[in-house]
């Protein structure tokens, strides 16, 4: 089982950028394909982008193509969230998710961070 936590969230301004980090423990984290989805208010969450365990393998909503970049780091545990050019609609809680079987749903979630994009 692994335990995934996020950070770097925040405010920024529109056309501005963050990082978002996704640190796992508790198992082998190459074991995991890797993704992340957001949650805006009043709307259900939704995929944002996901990476599979070798870091081969990117998939990215078609909103975040071309601005966002998902990668990781397997020597230390780590997820990374590059997010440019981000806009007022992108605000959400961002949460990163785990699985062990690119066939199965993500069954591992952290609790989630805060991204606030003001106009």
């Amino acid at each position: 089982q692994v335990q995934l936590v996020e950070s770097g969230g925040g405010l920024v301004q529109a056309g501005g950028s963050l990082r978002l980090s996704c640190s796992a423990s508790g198992s082998t984290f190459s074991m995991y394909d890797m993704g992340w989805f957001r949650q805006a208010p009043g709307k259900e969450r939704a995929f944002v982008a996901s990476i599979s365990w070798s870091g081969g393998t990117t998939r990215y909503a078609e909103s975040m193509k071309g601005r966002f970049t998902i990668s990781r780091d397997n020597a230390k545990n780590l997820m990374y969230l590059q997010m440019n050019s981000l806009k007022p609609e992108d605000t959400a809680v961002y949460y990163c998710a785990a699985r062990n079987d690119p066939l199965r749903s993500y069954q591992y979630w952290g609790q989630g961070t805060q991204v606030t994009v003001s106009s």
